[in-house]
């Protein structure tokens, strides 16, 4: 029986119990909570808050919330109190969390893998234009994001959601969150391994159970078997990597501890293989070392990234092992680079049964639930029953019979949801930002889709792949340290010496083919409105520059300081 902080005594011995605070480790016999975070998850478990929600907050109106479910428990339920309008960027660290809340919330729809019906879809943006004012924003974690949602409506929400199999279970909170997967999983003629089998075995024995329901921070996986390496597997907590064992066929290599924020980590590979069967199993043994020897004490070393850096591969794989799998793992080979830049599906592809599927683009994210019904019913028209969410705030629509790909191409263009993107259109993610987010200093979402207009306007002969990644903080939910131009939103001085919106650039970041984080240039600052100059700038520089072939990051680590200014 695993240690709880309720039942310690059920702990299985397996160190000295230290008598210094240490840590917060469950692990160590540290069960008394250390902050206040941890005491009120041990007060009361964050699924517990459904009963109130219910009986009592959505009858009763949003001042009945008591403070600890209202910025705590409620998350373990997709909800968060949204930034309440007017307040500038520069009150954000400064003011106290009930004066930062609106009476409103977001609430994000756990879409695990990105797989939707037409039907759930259709629900999805029902729910946006009756309960939403229309937002519904598509997350680089494959869910669905709501604003201007009113405690009393919840219940209902959570009623259509759930009629057609859909939930908010756990899609926040320092729970295990929505499981990325190849949004492509059981379809691209290229695939290793279909991994879909494991994110839905995984959901079905641990979604919503008390056994991971009290984690010390937030846990991230990624599932993937395509040669693309779509799920941007280095930067999640546990992730399993499709890959071909010269021995025992095709299965995954396992990484842990990646993530971002302000303390950045690419994953580290455990050099182990992991056959589709087994992998709900070993997901299990990873989270529970998480729950376990997870750092509890600083919110701030609270991710598993922390652990693994400290122990280093080589002790977190023994301690899976013969703790927690009693059995030893097979040694596997590494992923092979992808033969491809982009990773999103974007454009018109073949199935393995020999239809098509058809990925498009929205503006960074940007759509309505009018337009998600739109969707849904242009796929229905053209034969499919089935789309899919992606890492990159795309979408996509499966089954396509060949002769109907051309007239969904231009159904799609028509709700200014392009196949056939332009680079900028294509590479640019932006976070919600400071229109709905508390912790966001600046504008995202309009500045994104703006500088993708500006881009194509100025350098239409821009033909290279190229990611910018727009964020309101430096929590990095947008993945600006990995992204070739990578922008983090801050207050900076213009020419006149005002305080301004404005972003730090960060260059060269990169997943995939060299992962690494992007290269700070000293006292390197644009204003929101100088932006499009900065990038058209940097832009042509790298095309003056480049040597044949060279991707824009590689170029951005070598260049100058003041090529990149």
């Amino acid at each position: 029986m695993a240690a709880t902080p309720q039942n310690p005594a059920a702990a299985t011995p397996r160190r000295k119990v230290s008598r210094h605070r240490g840590e917060g480790q469950w692990a160590a016999g540290h069960f008394t909570p250390l902050n206040g975070n941890e005491q009120f998850k041990k007060d009361d478990d964050g699924l517990n808050v459904r009963t109130r929600i219910e009986t009592i907050y959505s009858k009763r109106g949003f001042d009945s919330i008591d403070p600890n479910d209202l910025r705590g428990r409620m998350r373990w339920w997709g909800l968060y109190t949204q930034r309440k309008p007017g307040i500038d960027g520069g009150k954000t660290a400064i003011l106290e969390p009930e004066e930062l809340d609106d009476k409103y919330f977001m609430l994000r729809v756990r879409i695990d893998g990105g797989r939707l019906t037409t039907e759930q879809l259709r629900v999805i943006g029902e729910i946006s234009q009756e309960f939403a004012r229309g937002t519904a924003d598509l997350t680089d974690r494959q869910n669905v994001q709501y604003h201007w949602i009113r405690i009393e409506d919840v219940p209902e929400i959570w009623n259509r959601l759930e009629a057609v199999g859909l939930s908010t279970t756990e899609a926040c909170g320092d729970t295990p969150r929505t499981i990325l997967g190849s949004p492509v999983a059981g379809i691209a003629e290229d695939e290793i391994i279909d991994g879909s089998p494991a994110v839905e075995e995984i959901h079905r024995r641990f979604i919503g159970s008390k056994e991971f329901s009290n984690l010390p921070r937030k846990f991230k996986t990624a599932i993937s078997g395509s040669p693309l390496l779509d799920v941007a597997h280095e930067i999640n907590d546990v992730a399993f990597v499709g890959v071909e064992h010269p021995e025992y066929g095709p299965g995954f290599d396992l990484w842990v501890g990646g993530g971002l924020s302000t303390n950045p980590k690419i994953g580290v590979r455990l050099g182990a293989w992991v056959p589709l069967d087994e992998v709900p199993d070993v997901w299990a043994g990873v989270i529970g070392i998480f729950r376990d020897y997870g750092y509890r004490r600083l919110r701030t070393r609270a991710r598993l990234k922390f652990l693994v850096a400290d122990w280093g591969p080589e002790k977190f794989r023994q301690i899976l092992e013969d703790e927690y799998l009693e059995r030893k793992l097979a040694d596997g080979p590494a992923p092979a680079a992808p033969v491809e830049r982009w990773r999103d599906h974007v454009g018109v592809h073949r199935q393995q049964d020999g239809r098509f599927y058809v990925g498009f683009a929205p503006r960074v994210g940007r759509v309505d639930g009018a337009t998600l019904t739109k969707i849904a019913e242009l796929a229905e028209a053209h034969g499919s029953g089935r789309v899919r969410t992606t890492v990159e705030q795309k979408m996509i629509v499966l089954d396509v019979e060949e002769g109907q790909v051309e007239s969904l191409v231009e159904a799609l263009e028509a709700l200014d949801l392009t196949a056939k993107p332009s680079p900028f259109r294509r590479g640019t993610m932006a976070c919600t930002g400071i229109e709905y987010c508390k912790l966001a200093i600046v504008e995202t979402k309009q500045r994104g889709s703006a500088l993708i207009d500006e881009l194509e306007r100025r350098i239409p002969e821009f033909d290279e792949p190229i990611t910018i990644n727009i964020n309101g903080c430096p929590n990095a939910c947008a993945r600006i340290q990995v992204a070739d131009i990578g922008l983090k939103g801050q207050l900076v001085l213009n020419d006149q010496g005002e305080q301004v919106e404005g972003f730090q650039v960060h260059l060269g970041g990169a997943l995939g083919l060299e992962a690494g984080f992007g290269r700070k240039v000293r006292g390197l600052k644009v204003t929101s409105e100088e932006l499009p100059d900065y990038v058209e700038r940097v832009l042509k520089r790298f095309q003056d520059e480049r040597e044949d072939g060279e991707r824009f990051a590689v170029w951005a680590t070598r260049a100058s300081e003041e090529a990149l200014s």
